[in-house]
């Protein structure tokens, strides 16, 4: 089984680097999440990450692509709700890294 440490404790994930248990992120996790996808977390991941971690609690399932981009362009507007926006941010799969750093399950149409 995989793990990481974070603040003195290990954190378990799946084989594909996702959280076992959603209720152990913390923002400290999604950093040591996003270095391992070699991203720095800025101020605009983090909008994003929370809206990933909105979407999940309104729908119960972490948001495919064309979902995530419709709802990103419904609460921060039609420029950053694109997708070359999002791949910026979250390459090479916007709504699978997005949702593992975010702590969620993998989306069920990504491979």
């Amino acid at each position: 089984m995989q793990s990481i440490q974070v603040e003195g404790r290990e954190v378990p994930l799946d084989k594909e680097g996702f959280l076992r248990d959603l209720q152990d992120w913390t923002p400290a996790v999604a950093e040591q999440l996003a270095r391992a996808e070699d991203i720095q977390l800025t101020e605009a991941h983090w909008e994003i990450i929370e809206l990933l971690q909105q979407f999940y609690r309104e729908f119960e399932l972490s948001p495919a692509m064309r979902p995530l981009v419709k709802y990103i362009g419904q609460h921060l507007g039609a420029d950053k709700g694109r997708s070359i926006y999002l791949m910026q941010l979250f390459p090479p799969s916007p709504a699978k890294i997005g949702s593992k750093i975010a702590g969620l399950p993998k989306p069920t149409n990504c491979l």
